[in-house]
């Protein structure tokens, strides 16, 4: 019964501290994210909210999207125009590149984060 408890509880734990490391990346990663998304096609920023909410299952702010689209959008890697009472966000030429160059960088980027974790 002890052992029991033990395991249950480590295993509360695991899930725990992964769900914690799941929302981590995806609130570091969540530029690139977002940049992925737009290369297929344009979005609001509910677009995206909704968006990460229904493929990651996490439920970020208005506040933290819309601040890093702005953020983007003063990089010159996105471009908003007001479609109505939206603002629709789309990937710049630069913002393009980007991505592509980011996503390309695929296995270099798998090895990085493997030798993050085999400190």
């Amino acid at each position: 019964m002890v052992i029991l408890t033990v395991v249950l509880g480590n295993e509360k734990m695991e899930g725990r501290i992964l769900k914690r490391m799941h929302e981590r990346m995806i609130k570091n990663f969540m530029d690139i994210i977002i940049m992925a998304e737009l290369l297929k096609s344009p979005l609001s920023g509910y677009d995206v909210i909704s968006y990460i909410h229904s493929k990651f299952n996490l439920l970020v702010s208005s506040g933290t999207v819309y601040s890093l689209l702005y953020s983007l959008e003063r990089n010159e890697l996105v471009e908003g125009t007001w479609d109505e009472k939206k603002r629709i966000y789309r990937l710049t030429d630069k913002g393009k590149k980007t991505i592509e160059t980011i996503l390309n960088a695929n296995d270099k980027i798998k090895i990085f984060v493997a030798n993050i974790l085999n400190l």
